[in-house]
């Protein structure tokens, strides 16, 4: 990528903003979500736990499929974090919430998914993320930013055996993302390359978005991670997760699936 190019391309990101109707301009509930962004630096200042228990709260109480409310949620400070874990929070966050998916506590009312464990783990995915993004808007209108990890420091789903092992994970239960917050060194970060609306809408029958659309937003991708990290790039990091993958993959099945994969 040429050095216009690549100048060009930051100008585009930039210059994005989120699409509001002057109507709706001034209410806070929609800025706080609209203004949301995923933050990898914070300042040395604490969390109150008063702040914390509110975001908690947002996450206990978040929508969920009839209700199941199938989630738990691994809760760290800084201490708690390294006692566990060994080293620091990822991004010298001051406090962590590991989602987890749970059907445990469903399993010992009414065992509703003896058959079908794709739809069980689905299920515990779609209600334990719901719940994650409760929290970070909670975050946001607290002022506390927050970011959603899945591998950095294994916090997710893609380190499952690890969490497994570590946490003591019973059958039924499984590491899908852990968010960490802290108060954001910087609050004017540019919005991520974002597809268009007409790009990843429909009505009737489904619109495949055209290839131009999706080599543009890539571009952008490629030069905005370059802009944050100058001795790496986008497609070396995609070139990490797939060396991930079939470990990954594997370790989902068997937690997951069990033995009725195996057979």
């Amino acid at each position: 990528m040429g050095l216009f190019s690549f100048a060009r391309k930051l100008g585009q990101i930039l210059g994005q903003r989120p699409n509001v109707p002057a109507a709706f301009g001034e209410n806070r509930l929609v800025q706080t979500i609209l203004n949301r962004r995923s933050i990898r630096k914070f300042v040395d200042r604490d969390i109150k736990d008063d702040e914390m228990a509110l975001i908690l709260e947002a996450g206990r109480l978040a929508p969920s499929t009839v209700n199941m409310q199938t989630w738990s949620f691994g809760v760290f400070n800084r201490e708690s974090w390294k006692d566990t874990f060994g080293r620091a929070t990822p991004y010298g966050a001051m406090r962590a919430v590991m989602a987890l998916g749970d059907v445990t506590r469903i399993k010992r009312s009414a065992d509703i998914f003896p058959d079908a464990p794709l739809v069980e783990y689905t299920v515990g995915v779609i209600n334990a993320s719901l719940a994650a993004m409760n929290m970070t808007i909670m975050a946001e209108a607290l002022g506390i930013g927050s970011v959603m990890l899945s591998d950095t420091g294994k916090t997710g789903f893609f380190s499952a055996t690890y969490l497994r092992e570590t946490l003591k994970l019973p059958s039924g239960v499984y590491p899908l993302m852990t968010i960490v917050f802290g108060y954001p060194m910087r609050k004017d970060l540019p919005m991520p390359p974002k597809f268009k609306m007409e790009d990843i809408t429909f009505c009737g029958d489904y619109k495949q978005t055209e290839e131009a659309g999706v080599q543009e937003w890539f571009s952008l991708m490629e030069a905005g991670y370059k802009a944050g990290n100058l001795f790496s790039s986008f497609k070396a990091k995609l070139n990490y997760y797939r060396g991930n993958l079939n470990r990954a993959e594997s370790e989902l099945k068997d937690m997951i699936l069990g033995q009725k994969w195996k057979t």
